[in-house]
């Protein structure tokens, strides 16, 4: 009988998890990742333009991320996450057909507009639909699969770029790049979306409006603790680690590492982060104070990686990263289960934006300690924030337990639209 009923559930789960995971790879399956920098300074760009336009494709999706978020809470989310790697595939083909400051620009600005887009309603559509069909305790495990779908995407497009580029130069890379936004947007397009108001938000038929929709998302993260926590939560284990990961190669590069097996530091890295993502299905029902030391242990191992700079320390930074690649999935799910209103992707858009907004302080800072402690040492120093994180979940685990049994009551009252008083 237990047989049967995982497969039915898994049955039930494919017709979501199919397209998801094909959304997943395709979103960043782009051969342009790895060599738009080469472009940019082929075209004549400084280093301190193209940090310009780092600073502006930031901007744009720091802007954009709660608007679009509360947007998603209005109208289907499959159109939105259709409508973003359209978005930022047409970017990618103005930048191979039209290169030029200003082209570059305004590819950026589509970029993080795209991104925008995206930005909580993915999350949404999953967290719902496995809701409906009874399945939410399966979100975490999902989602840590599209993160490492996503992590291998990223890795086979490093790998494929170099021959396209021998072969084809830009145009072929450029192509290839759109070529994957467009299956993205079709990946989306076969989403199914199962999605119901409860009548006291508005009029049953049309929802809040928009205003309202944004409204109640600030609330909910305002008013309930749960959510604000899991909200903060999922900035502290997400902001540091991303912001570190772009400069593994670097690290890599200063500690001697000759540039031809730069990549086979970044393949020991992807494995560690690719397993992270695989656990996190399991690692999501592991109890707080186990997974606060987890991320202790990560911590350590992400400061002793990028100071030992050998074989050992690599693998300790893998190490190291695939627990927060873990902790985003499993934080990630720890809010999605916390929030009971109907402004789901607004909530989680809130806590990109807090993502994105430290990320972006976190990368000026880095340049700042980077030219007085060097790589190794600002690693180290930018892995204490884990500690913070972990003595944080500590204490979430503390409180988890008193505030259980009326999240799930709430939760129970708004899917089946009962009196909880007529009970």
């Amino acid at each position: 009988m237990t047989t049967l009923n995982t497969r039915v559930s898994g049955t039930r789960a494919g017709r979501l998890t199919a397209p998801a995971y094909a959304y997943a790879f395709f979103e960043e399956f782009i051969l342009l990742y790895p060599v738009y920098a080469l472009l940019f300074t082929e075209t004549g760009l400084t280093v301190p333009q193209i940090s310009v336009l780092f600073v502006l494709w930031a901007l744009t999706s720091v802007t954009l991320t709660v608007p679009a978020g509360a947007l998603a809470d209005m109208i289907p989310r499959r159109y939105l996450l259709a409508a973003a790697p359209v978005v930022t595939g047409t970017g990618f083909a103005l930048w191979t057909l039209f290169p030029s400051p200003w082209i570059f620009a305004l590819g950026f600005v589509l970029w993080g507009a795209g991104g925008a887009l995206s930005s909580g309603a993915f999350e949404a559509l999953v967290y719902t639909e496995l809701e409906h069909r009874g399945l939410e305790d399966r979100y975490a495990r999902i989602m840590g699969v599209t993160r490492a779908l996503g992590v291998s995407a990223v890795g086979s497009a490093t790998l494929l770029a170099v021959p396209a580029m021998s072969q084809g130069g830009y145009p072929l890379v450029g192509a290839a790049s759109v070529a994957a936004c467009v299956l993205c947007a079709l990946a989306a397009l076969f989403l199914p979306e199962h999605r119901t108001r409860s009548a006291s938000d508005g009029d049953e038929e049309a929802g809040p409006g928009y205003r309202r929709t944004l409204l109640l998302g600030l609330a909910e993260v305002r008013d309930d603790r749960a959510v604000r926590a899991a909200v903060l939560l999922v900035i502290l284990v997400s902001a540091f680690w991303g912001s570190l990961d772009e400069y593994v190669p670097l690290l890599a590069e200063d500690s001697g590492v000759a540039t031809e097996d730069v990549p086979l530091v970044l393949l020991v890295v992807w494995i560690g982060v690719t397993l992270g993502g695989l656990l996190a299905g399991p690692a999501s029902r592991l109890p707080h104070p186990f997974l606060a030391a987890l991320l202790v242990l990560a911590a350590v191992a992400i400061a002793a990686g990028a100071l030992l700079t050998d074989p050992v320390g690599w693998v300790l930074l893998a190490f190291g990263f695939g627990v927060c690649q873990m902790m985003i999935v499993v934080s990630d799910a720890r809010l999605q289960d916390s929030i009971t209103g109907d402004s789901r992707a607004t909530v989680t858009s809130l806590a990109d934006l807090g993502t994105e907004g430290l990320g972006t302080s976190t990368y000026l800072v880095y340049a700042g300690v980077f030219t007085v402690l060097g790589h190794g040492a600002a690693f180290a120093l930018f892995a204490t924030p884990h500690l913070v994180a972990a003595l944080f979940l500590a204490r979430m685990g503390r409180s988890r337990s008193k505030d259980r049994a009326p999240a799930a009551s709430s939760k129970v009252t708004r899917r089946t639209g009962e009196n909880p008083k007529a009970s």
